[in-house]
């Protein structure tokens, strides 16, 4: 989380002034700009959820992991590009794919958490969440001891070496993004998960259930 809401949290800072500074906007004109990354929101963060959901539909979990792993790289990349910009036009048009593509790296993530602990998924998504302020402080201390240019360019190097932690993402009762898993079995696994847990929250409501009086 720390590398795309924190970079979220960065990006609202640090946009405006840096629009400002290298193509010389005025202040109203450099802020209307910098929300466009806000406005992304919309429907971004949805839509990586969504296509989460897809991936998980047919390679399960490791289709979740392999997204956000994707999603992860392109935004990193966008960031050193956007860092490269030479044009006001340019930049911009790369914000807007920098900003999809974080908001997506979001919804990949909230995906996910619900299968680390399903009883304390509100303390994890805590913690989780948490994160996300971590990484902006950090990435805030990049901006104000570097140079922009250096700081976005530092920024996106963090952020696509992110991406390979996925690989070390190991939930209990599903397959790992790198595994000796054939891929064909995964959605097997995947649904054998999902009929146990159905099976096991109808056990439970039975369980709890009134007898019936005759």
């Amino acid at each position: 989380f720390p590398f795309f809401f924190g970079v979220e949290i960065t990006m609202n800072n640090a946009a405006a002034l840096y629009f400002s500074d290298k193509f010389l906007l005025s202040t109203e004109k450099a802020a209307a700009i910098a929300s466009i990354f806000g406005w992304m929101n919309l429907f971004a963060r949805g839509l990586g959820g969504f296509i989460s959901d897809k991936m998980n539909t047919k390679y399960g979990l490791r289709g979740r992991l392999f997204w956000q792993s994707f999603v992860l790289i392109i935004e990193g990349s966008l960031v050193i590009v956007f860092a490269h910009a030479g044009t006001l036009a340019s930049a911009i048009a790369v914000l807007v794919c920098f900003s999809i593509f974080v908001q997506a790296a979001e919804g990949s993530t909230y995906g996910i958490v619900p299968y680390i602990d399903p009883p304390v998924t509100g303390s994890i998504s805590g913690i989780i969440g948490a994160g996300g302020n971590v990484g902006a402080v950090a990435f805030s201390l990049c901006f104000r001891q570097l140079a922009d240019k250096d700081a976005f360019i530092i920024m996106g190097g963090v952020i696509m070496c992110s991406s390979v932690l996925s690989v070390f993402v190991n939930i209990s009762g599903h397959p790992r993004l790198v595994s000796f898993t054939p891929i064909g079995e995964v959605a097997k696994e995947s649904c054998t998960s999902s009929e146990e847990d159905s099976v096991g929250a109808a056990t439970a409501d039975e369980s709890v259930s009134p007898p019936l009086k005759t």
